[in-house]
């Protein structure tokens, strides 16, 4: 499928069908705004967003093409390409701004400032990938783009067979009941968890009711989700015992808070050390292509062009992007001048968010050419640019809150630059193999970066004052990571040093064990990043996920006989992607309702007499139960059914 789809683009160079039209730019911003909302709120409760190309290309097709009778495979593919850039956007800023709000230096989200640094590094991410298209989407044969390819395969299956949408909208409907249940009902627990003594240490072990989790498992696959749940396995099952036996577990007010506050003050720090290693690990793999594609882009291939360039070849002009490019630099400078307000630490900080900005654009989208959006190690990226950022500040005689600032600051920018040339690399390899003009992509993603941006702010404050970032109902586990680090950088403040070294060690022993793994061309593989965040997770997120994981194995096994088994796993994405926009939807809107003091029954059976603590686990095993239940039964529907 590929060899064929490589050399003939669905849509041949010399055909030209409508592509960039009004109806599909409105429905890509509409999309990529309510996509940006729901994995702003998804990224800070469980440290993953998903992408959202699949299901803003299949709600594309069943509008333009089901409801208004109208729409190419090329308008379809600009929807996505535009709805998933805020998706993008969104992962870069929470996994960074919020820190500044744990860390104490802001009080709340500042519009402006958070909406700048969001567009600058999503432009950034795009105008930096533009110069390494061809080199990395078209002549690195080894960099697939899995996403992309998936992508692609469901905008042509489209063209022809139904696109599914009624997965799509009746999953959401699912998980916005299930969440209204959980958040503003109370008839399901948000989790059913528990811990028991034994001698002078703790065990621990529970599962959050989030079908938001369930779907990211099913979407990640059983790979993914295995090694995130060995990462909280390590950190909950292993690491909190042997800790407790060691020192002793501190007073607190149940078994279960003794857990949580050993995992939050020390293991959670051995995912630091792991994220480090998984990052620079990544670096050092991929340092020969990343090295070529820097070649293309600093020294440019136009001069070797000769003649008419194709329309499948056509890149947005050099002299826009420069400057696109300069002026994006130059707002960062001002952004950076109002946070600092001094030249120096400015200068220094934009010198280094130009350097590591374009430095990891290259990183990401390698990565995901070879391993895929889900895998990109974004946190270790993140963790390696403010370590640089601080050294040079540190040099620079920066301390205190001031050097947070700049640092994070700086961590803003280049983590939405990383993110945003991730997914516009899958992007641009959909288009490659369906037969887009990049140019066009090119400008879409730009669009899709500026006006979602202006709604993650706003979502930040409700979330922040209805939930808190960085509590137990919104863990944001990489801003919180981000918020000490920085803080044991530039203050006193203590770091568990001895958690991060025991981490880097597990990182170093996970990258020998998947070194062997691939070169004895393993299915499975061992990659750092999925289990360093499941270390820094609580171990309730990661049992849903790896039940959705554990689903999406059991369909393709008891499809792949009957020889639907993409067709069945892709029925579970779509329905998996309309749990995950459901439910964080529903906790964006009970958010709003908290915010604005309307009343929420919170226990809308604490009267009965039944409704015992014992009885509300039982029926939240069983909710949860049903609605995994639902995720395989809408898997295994036969060909026949599928519409």
């Amino acid at each position: 499928m590929a060899e064929h789809k490589k050399f003939v683009p669905f849509v041949p160079p010399e055909k030209s069908i409508a592509e960039l039209t009004a109806a599909s730019v409105i429905l890509g911003v509409v999309l990529g705004v309510i996509m940006t909302a729901a994995n702003t709120y998804a990224g800070l409760y469980a440290g993953m967003t998903v992408t959202a190309s699949i299901p803003a290309a299949v709600i594309s097709m069943g509008i333009l093409r089901g409801l208004l009778k109208r729409g190419t495979i090329l308008e379809n593919n600009i929807v996505q390409t535009i709805a998933s850039a805020g998706e993008s956007l969104a992962a870069g800023i929470i996994f960074t701004i919020p820190a500044l709000v744990i860390v104490g230096i802001w009080q709340d989200f500042k519009f402006w400032t958070v909406t700048i640094i969001a567009i600058s590094g999503g432009l950034l991410g795009v105008l930096f990938m533009i110069p390494l298209r061809k080199t990395l989407i078209i002549e690195e044969e080894e960099l697939i783009y899995p996403e992309g390819l998936a992508c692609a395969e469901v905008l042509e299956v489209g063209e022809t067979k139904g696109s599914g949408i009624v997965y799509i909208f009746s999953a959401l409907g699912v998980g916005a009941v299930f969440k209204a249940w959980v958040a503003a009902l109370g008839i399901v627990k948000g989790a059913v968890e528990g811990a028991w003594a034994a001698g002078r240490t703790v065990f621990y072990f529970g599962c959050d009711m989030s079908v938001l989790l369930l779907g990211i498992g099913y979407i990640v696959g059983m790979n993914i989700a295995v090694l995130v749940f060995i990462g909280g396995a390590i950190g909950w099952i292993v690491g909190i015992p042997i800790y407790g036996a060691i020192r002793g577990m501190p007073q607190a007010g149940s078994f279960v808070d003794s857990a949580y506050e050993v995992w939050s003050t020390q293991i959670r720090y051995m995912g630091v050390g792991a994220m480090i290693v998984g990052g620079l690990w990544s670096i050092i793999r991929i340092r020969s292509g990343i090295a070529k594609g820097l070649r293309d882009a600093l020294f440019g291939r136009e001069h070797l062009e000769r003649g008419p360039v194709p329309r499948t070849d056509q890149d947005l002009k050099q002299r826009f992007v420069l400057l696109l490019t300069l002026v994006t630099v130059v707002a960062v400078f001002i952004i950076y001048l109002t946070l600092t307000k001094s030249v120096g630490i400015t200068v220094v900080s934009t010198f280094s968010m130009v350097i590591a900005g374009f430095f990891f654009v290259a990183v990401s989208s390698y990565i995901v050419g070879l391993v895929g959006s889900s895998n990109n190690p974004i946190s270790g990226m993140t963790i390696c640019t403010i370590l640089f950022a601080s050294a040079l500040l540190l040099l620079a005689g920066m301390r205190g809150s001031e050097g947070i600032l700049a640092a994070l600051g700086v961590a803003g920018v280049v983590c939405c630059a990383a993110a945003t040339a991730g997914d516009i690399s899958q992007d641009l390899k959909t288009g490659y193999l369906v037969g887009a003009t990049p140019r066009r992509q090119q400008f879409s993603q730009v669009l899709g970066v500026v006006i979602p941006a202006f709604v993650i702010a706003p979502v930040l404050t409700v979330l922040q004052k209805a939930y808190g970032i960085g509590s137990s109902q919104l863990p944001a586990p990489q801003a919180t990571l981000f918020a000490s680090i920085a803080r044991a950088m530039f203050t006193e403040h203590p770091m568990p040093w001895i958690m991060v070294e025991i981490g880097a060690l597990i990182g170093l022993a996970l990258v020998i064990i998947d070194e062997i793994l691939r070169r004895r061309k393993s299915g499975f593989r061992a990659h750092v990043m999925p289990v360093a965040v499941g270390i820094y997770l609580p171990l309730g997120l990661a049992v849903p996920i790896l039940a959705g994981g554990v689903i999406q194995k059991l369909v393709r096994m008891a499809t792949r006989k009957r020889g639907d088994e993409e067709a069945a796993v892709h029925r579970g994405i779509l329905f998996g992607s309309g749990l995950i926009a459901g439910e964080a939807i529903m906790g964006i809107i009970v958010a709003f309702l908290i915010v604005g003091g309307i009343s929420l029954p919170l226990n809308l059976f604490s009267g009965f007499r039944f409704f015992t603590d014992w009885f509300q686990d039982f029926t939240s095993l069983v909710v949860f139960g049903v609605a995994m239940l639902a995720l395989a039964f809408v898997s295994l529907r036969t060909q026949s059914n599928r519409r």
